[in-house]
């Protein structure tokens, strides 16, 4: 039976419209489910990975083009596997027998039909589901989620709509971003942590760009005085840069200390309590996923 948002996409803010039964929209993507891969991944914030890892699964396409992207073989080059919803719970199941912390699903917009579907094996799994997204979501798309996410792991990539049109190819990231995660916060409340496990809540992700921690001081102003430390806000530093050298110099280096931390000083100065930050260990690729190793 065809699903009627497939057949006119509108899950995405690009509102396609595409019959992707038919065509594929600006995600690449068709009414089939597209995996790269699924393990155990210990690379997350430590209340996401657990001592045993997140049962990550990164599935294939994305709606933004990120010049930087570390993943770019999955998200815009198009590996990975077509499968049926059944496998996908199939790989759950899997992933909840070797102990996994939860179920974490990575750049899910395109599939979110397919996703809501698959979940109504949720109860038996009896573990977190975590919805891993760059923010750019249509809050209605978010509204259908409810209910079945558990955990929202959100990226605030850009305050300044000229860095994510110039970097990620999209208008309107900052408005867009922002009631995507607040109707995420509507959904799950102030984060709920049990035994060092996050249980449920939202955290947000700042990837501090080379020469824009001006932009990083701003999402931090805007997270901080709209949730306070009702959300978990995670600090990144690891921006690596891609081996294919960009027009735009300061992307062709790894951000320094001083400018990350000026960021983190920026943040004790906000007076925010709930926030992970990283040490230079991050900016290798050592923490890209390997997507040479066996497909679905």
């Amino acid at each position: 039976m065809k699903n009627k948002i497939l057949e006119s996409c509108n899950l995405c803010p690009f509102n396609c419209h595409i019959n992707r039964y038919k065509l594929k929209g600006r995600c690449n993507s068709t009414d089939k489910i597209k995996v790269a891969y699924y393990h155990l991944h210990l690379f997350e914030e430590p209340i996401i990975s657990g001592k045993n890892g997140s049962g990550t699964i990164f599935f294939s396409n994305c709606n933004l083009k990120c010049i930087f992207c570390q993943n770019k073989k999955i998200s815009q080059e198009g590996y990975g596997k077509e499968i049926t919803i059944d496998r996908l719970r199939q790989i759950y199941i899997e992933l909840k027998e070797k102990n996994a912390t939860n179920i974490n699903l990575v750049t899910p917009t395109m599939y979110v039909p397919q996703i809501i579907e698959s979940l109504d094996i949720k109860d038996k799994l009896n573990i977190p589901i975590v919805y891993n997204t760059s923010s750019y979501e249509n809050t209605k798309t978010i509204k259908q989620l409810e209910n079945y996410i558990d955990i929202y792991l959100a990226d605030f990539k850009y305050y300044d709509d000229g860095l994510a049109e110039k970097y990620s190819k999209v208008k309107n990231y900052r408005e867009v971003a922002a009631k995507a995660i607040e109707e995420m916060y509507n959904q799950t409340g102030k984060y709920n942590i049990k035994n060092n496990i996050m249980q449920s809540g939202v955290i947000v992700r700042i990837l501090v760009l080379p020469g824009h921690i001006e932009d990083s001081k701003k999402i931090l102003d805007y997270l901080y005085n709209k949730y306070k430390d009702n959300i978990i806000i995670s600090i990144m530093n690891q921006y690596t840069p891609p081996k294919n050298k960009l027009e735009y110099k300061n992307l062709n280096r790894k951000l320094i200390d001083k400018e990350y931390n000026k960021v983190i000083e920026y943040a004790l100065n906000l007076g925010i309590k709930n926030a992970y930050i990283q040490d230079g260990n991050t900016q290798n690729e050592s923490y890209i996923p390997n997507f040479n190793k066996k497909i679905v």
